[in-house]
């Protein structure tokens, strides 16, 4: 009976496998662009600084989806600006229709 995987040799590790950093970042990075769209909807103050965070994370790690990382980074930001504008129409924290 065997416990642990058998060793496998640097040559065939490393051939075809994606090294996992860039792979969360590239997730990061599209997650950070639909929580900034969705953000210009609804729950703009938690999703705003979420999609800022994310898209940060993401370019520091460096993804190779660094356009949707910028563009979950303005729409995060959009995000914080919308709810701005909303807040000096109504004089209240949250907006309606």
């Amino acid at each position: 009976m065997q416990l642990t995987a058998p060793a496998k040799s640097s040559t065939t590790a490393n051939s075809n496998v994606k090294p996992t950093g860039r792979r969360d970042a590239d997730g990061m990075a599209v997650a950070s662009f639909i929580l900034g769209l969705v953000g210009l909807l609804v729950l703009n103050v938690f999703l705003g600084p979420i999609a800022i965070a994310l898209a940060g994370v993401a370019l520091w790690r460096g993804t190779a989806r660094r356009g949707r990382a910028f563009l979950g980074l303005g729409l995060g930001i959009a995000d914080l600006l919308v709810l701005v504008a909303f807040m000096q129409l109504d004089s209240t924290v949250s907006w309606s229709f």
